[in-house]
């Protein structure tokens, strides 16, 4: 098959280019980033806005499967994620429909699910999003609901927050702090039950909604981790990969979230909303629907995700870049948090 992955040069977008190039399958990648991987003359790019329609022709020409990744995370302006998430996805969709695209496969978030209180959270379940990424992602869900309930073949994938190799983000602060000997905190006591999943097993469950029957992946689906602890148990699994002996220490919850929403409000914290008030918090979901619909089978623990991608950082360190952003793929400016290093 031939498959379009939007935001093919972001952190989910190389590691499935290279998992469908793997099995055989062609690629267009078409990200407003360029390509700049090895594997760019085995791929056919497109470099542009997904939201710019005069490009679409070129993008849809030819391709049987989409894969829209392309997003703009949380730290990006408000006006920027409104734009990219709702509005691109419904101009790639607008398109999509119009060239005949047989599987257009949504990637969304578990963030749709806000803050919740009770644990696990199933498909069914209230969509209530916390800041604007998560009623950006809200947003572009409905849109893809509308599509779908035109005839279009629109599975709705619902990841927990995924690591591998080339992710950094909010994860490097944890790989750095153990890389250099130094212990690292979480909110809360850590024994709160915490589900990660790993890139790899996500690009599996895309393959699936990509290959099954279409009336079998026609639907919405979380996707996460079989196999998982707690915060601490996870994040403690990186710690002793290090060597260093060091441990996660426990902050207590209210000062330190009160703390984190004064730094976010003065811009001196990468950290959001729906990160440090969820993070001292259970949070899972449930993977049945599909494990039984699609034949999921996850590969990786938490603690094998983790480690999986503090391998990728310590091979790599050396080459990653300095210069924070807003990206998965490099360091997001710890601000403030870069006093930690000198507490823990």
């Amino acid at each position: 098959m031939k498959f379009l992955v939007t935001g093919g040069s972001g952190f989910m977008g190389i590691n499935l280019v290279r998992f469908l190039l793997a099995r055989g399958h062609q690629v267009r990648t078409y990200d407003i980033a360029r390509f700049n991987y090895p594997e760019v003359n085995q791929i056919s790019e497109l470099h542009g806005d997904i939201r710019n329609i005069d490009l679409h022709d070129a993008a849809f020409e030819g391709i049987d499967v989409v894969v829209h990744c392309a997003a703009a995370l949380p730290l990006s302006p408000p006006e920027e994620i409104f734009s990219t998430e709702v509005e691109g996805t419904r101009r790639l969709l607008v398109s999509a429909e119009a060239k005949g695209i047989s599987r257009f496969i949504h990637i969304s978030s578990t963030a749709v699910y806000g803050i919740p209180d009770h644990h696990p959270l199933f498909e069914g379940d209230p969509m209530i999003g916390v800041g604007p990424y998560g009623e950006a992602k809200i947003l572009a869900e409905n849109v893809c609901t509308e599509f779908r309930n035109k005839g279009m073949c629109l599975p709705v994938l619902r990841p927990k927050s995924f690591v591998g190799p080339e992710r950094l983000g909010a994860f490097e602060l944890l790989y750095d702090f153990a890389y250099t000997g130094h212990n690292f905190p979480v909110l809360g006591s850590g024994d709160n039950r915490y589900q990660l999943l790993d890139v790899e097993d996500l690009c599996q469950a895309v393959y699936l909604a990509a290959t099954g029957e279409s009336g079998a992946v026609n639907d919405v689906f979380n996707v996460g981790a079989s196999r998982f602890g707690t915060l601490r148990q996870s994040f403690a699994a990186v710690l002793d990969k290090a060597g260093h002996h060091k441990r996660i220490i426990g902050l207590p919850a209210a000062p330190a979230v009160w703390t984190l929403r004064a730094l976010e409000a003065m811009h001196l914290s990468p950290l959001y909303k729906w990160i440090y008030e969820t993070a001292g918090k259970e949070s899972f979901v449930s993977i049945d629907k599909i494990t039984d619909r699609l034949q999921f089978a996850p590969e990786f623990s938490n603690e094998e995700a983790l480690i999986r991608n503090y391998n990728w950082y310590v091979a790599n360190r050396d080459r990653i870049s300095q210069v924070p952003g807003v990206s998965h793929r490099v360091p997001w400016k710890r601000g403030a948090l870069q006093l930690a290093r000198f507490i823990f």
